[in-house]
């Protein structure tokens, strides 16, 4: 029953194909008309504009020579390597709109012949050798059908072509995994036929789609008849033969997708070896890799003497991965110098720097090839301190490739592979920083742990100065990304240098470790703050670092202080500490009186009040500390005296410190001082007469009221002779002006 309806449908086909290809003629003729009508139509026109000419003098302005605009996008094009960076993914997506019915049709009709197999075996209808001859036949049948059709419709036919050799390597496995027909040493040898007559029809039809085809083949053949032993030995001298055939083809061709298709496949073999069975035998294949990809890399500067941006990718690429390989090999088989590949492939590249420094040519080859040499030598340095590989490497290489996108005129390619790496590198970090939780006796700073941390420090702040340089344009349209990276790199900055401090004083009491990291926190705020306009920093992150640091300073005050005076009271830690402690006063000070008056941060009114909040707690808090330090001898004193300085004390400091903001209102003419001033004095007032009355003996309530009476009375009396001095100062600033006036 099945013979007829294929027989019918195979008919169907040819007639439906027979059809469209008649009407396909016939618009062909009819385009091939119109397009003579209009030729002659243009020559028409031209005669007559000739005539007119020949018959008509010029005029004074016909003589004069005319500007040519031309409006041809291809013409306008020429030299902008930019936009064609911009522009590289065009011709991709123009295939596939053109060609993605093609590709889907002859994966349509592969899937659709081996469903036909399918059933016919499970029908028994043949045997297993004239299975693997049907497939054989269908294979060439349909590479013949792509050879017949290449002169009118080429790609077109490298597609079908393509899925013909798809056709023949399946048909191989097949025999070879399923019916054993074939031994394993035979299959091998018509899968590298095939492949090589895959090749020659790609050079011989000029096709560049058809030899990716024909590389997936190559690749993918040894996994087709593949038995599960391990012969890492036979396949890498295969590849390496496929990779040498590929770098042929690129020297003759220039078909560059198809060194990129190779590099790929072969780093994953190389990647699965490497860490399955690591041995030194894939140190071989890994040199040899890296001087054919390297030769494919420099293609072109060896032909024309310049790099394109995909030929630098690669460059950083093949340097960065198979300095991975190759450590990771050495130091898995404990074999020492490590640093000889990074060096050794350092010195290829200061070959060719000093290749452009000879030709006194500094451009961008001359600072690829300097970042790579550069790079490549900090990474034997950091490997000879025991850095971690993974994530030293890839710090080097983000900022790498972060350089390259600044001295290649901004190209793409280089900016998204950065922003793809740079997570990679934090990921790496990351991990690399829970080695701490488990890390015993680790030296100060000379610790594998720390010194992948520095060089993720540096590398992290030389992307921050990198990125400094964009214009304005780029930083429009970037501003989102660019700030986001600024938060993470100034995060990962702190947390590799606290991490370390908190490592080496992990034994001290809490106190101790929460008061340091406190310390270091503002400390590190200050100097990014300090240097805000040199590193760069934004108005909305200054100000957002204005805002966490007197935060810090007031968790600082009310938690570190109060809790060593509690630990000095139960002798767990000395009086040097709390001097230590201490030291927040000169970043704090120093923000107040020299920074802060310089920057954008009060231009919201809420800021006076944080900065008042802020130095309020502060000198509550440290005369509290002192009062405690002074007059307790043991803990169990502090509640009591606690009680006592809340009482007694504390209005006192709160009248002198609201008289203070009055004051500096007033002479400033800063209305928010005042208002925080006069709010002051209500709370205290409202604390006095609600709570503190209440709890006080009569001797203190008698003090506390005589002293806050004074201090109100005198600061009413400043308020009053203040507001006189502004007053006459008014006056006479509008008698001047009146006097101005009238000379006028």
């Amino acid at each position: 029953m099945i013979y007829p309806l294929i027989i019918l449908l195979i008919i169907l086909v040819i007639f439906l194909f027979n059809n469209l290809n008649t009407k396909v003629k016939k618009l062909e003729r009819e385009i091939s008309e119109l397009k003579n009508l209009v030729d002659q139509k243009k020559t028409s026109i031209k005669e007559e504009q000739q005539k007119i000419q020949t018959s008509t003098p010029l005029s004074e302005t016909d003589k004069q020579p005319q500007k040519i605009s031309i409006d041809h996008p291809e013409i306008d094009n020429i030299g902008d390597s930019s936009r064609q960076e911009k522009d590289w993914l065009t011709p991709v997506f123009d295939f596939l709109k053109q060609n993605a019915l093609t590709v889907v049709g002859i994966f349509t009709l592969v899937l659709g012949i081996g469903y036909f197999v399918k059933y016919a075996l499970d029908k028994n209808w043949i045997g297993e050798a004239p299975r693997v001859g049907i497939g054989f036949l269908v294979g060439v049948g349909i590479i013949a059908a792509g050879h017949f059709l290449r002169k009118n419709y080429s790609v077109f036919a490298s597609i079908i072509t393509g899925g013909g050799i798809g056709v023949l390597y399946f048909t191989i496995t097949i025999a070879f995994r399923e019916y054993h027909l074939f031994s394993q040493n035979i299959s091998f040898f018509i899968t590298c036929l095939i492949t090589l007559i895959s090749i020659a029809l790609s050079y011989y039809y000029k096709s560049e789609i058809l030899i990716i085809f024909s590389l997936f083949g190559g690749f993918l053949a040894p996994l087709m008849i593949s038995t599960g032993e391990s012969n890492y030995l036979f396949l890498f001298t295969y590849i390496t033969v496929l990779n040498i055939g590929m770098l042929a083809v690129i020297f003759l061709k220039e078909w560059k997708s198809v060194g990129w298709v190779s590099f790929i496949f072969t780093n994953i073999y190389l990647s699965f070896w490497t860490f399955e069975k690591t041995k030194i035998l894939s140190i071989y294949f890994y040199i040899a890799n890296y001087i054919i990809f390297y030769l494919f890399a420099l293609q072109n500067y060896l032909k024309k003497g310049a790099l394109l941006s995909f030929d630098i990718l690669m460059l950083v690429l093949i340097n960065f991965i198979s300095v991975i390989g190759l450590v990771y090999i050495f130091n898995t088989l404990q074999y020492e110098p490590v640093i000889i590949f990074p060096i050794g492939f350092a010195l290829v590249n200061l070959f060719l720097l000093y290749k452009e420094y000879s030709k006194k040519s500094f451009d961008i080859n001359y600072s690829v090839f300097t970042g790579i040499a550069i790079s490549l030598i900090t990474i034997a340095v950091a490997l000879q301190f025991k850095a971690h590989l993974i994530t030293s490497v890839w710090a080097i290489e983000a900022t790498l490739l972060l350089f390259i996108w600044k001295k290649t005129n901004n190209l793409s390619i280089f900016k998204i592979a950065f922003y793809v790496l740079f997570p990679l590198v934090i990921i790496a970090q990351m991990i690399t920083w829970t080695e701490y939780i488990d890390a015993k006796k680790l030296t100060v700073i000379f610790n594998p742990i720390f010194l992948t941390s520095f060089i993720t420090v540096i590398t992290t702040f030389v992307n921050l100065i990198l990125l400094r340089k964009l214009s304005d344009t780029e930083s429009k349209n970037f501003d989102f990304f660019e700030n986001i990276f600024t938060i993470v790199s100034y995060a990962v900055i702190y947390v590799a240098l606290l991490l370390e401090i908190l490592y080496h004083i992990s034994e001290k009491p809490w106190i101790v470790i929460f008061s340091i990291a406190m310390l270091f926190t503002l400390y590190y705020i200050f100097i990014i703050l300090l240097f805000r306009k040199k590193l760069d920093i934004n108005k909305i992150l200054e100000n957002a670092l204005f805002y966490l640091f007197l935060s810090l300073i007031i968790i600082d005050t009310l938690v570190s202080g109060s809790g060593i005076v509690s630990n000095y009271l139960s002798k767990k830690v000395s009086l040097s500490f709390y001097g230590l402690y201490l030291l927040y006063w000169i970043p704090f000070l120093y923000i107040m009186l020299n920074i802060l008056s310089k920057s954008d941060f009060f231009k919201v009114k809420f800021s006076f009040w944080f900065i008042a909040a802020a130095f309020i707690t502060a000198i509550s808090g440290e005369l509290y500390h002192f009062y405690l330090l002074i007059n307790a001898s043991q803990i169990s004193e502090v509640s009591k005296l606690g009680k006592h300085f809340s009482l007694l004390y504390l209005p006192i400091i709160w009248a002198v410190l609201a008289s203070f903001f009055i004051y500096k209102g007033l002479k400033n003419d800063i209305s928010e001082y005042s208002k925080i001033g006069f709010a002051l004095i209500f709370i205290m007032i409202l604390k006095l007469y609600t709570y503190d009355v209440w709890e006080m003996d009569n001797v203190s309530r008698i003090i506390a009221f005589i002293i806050l009476g004074i201090i109100l009375l005198l600061s009413s009396f400043l308020f009053q002779r203040l507001k006189k001095i502004v007053k006459k100062m008014v006056e006479r600033k509008d008698e001047n002006q009146e006097i101005q006036n009238s000379e006028s």
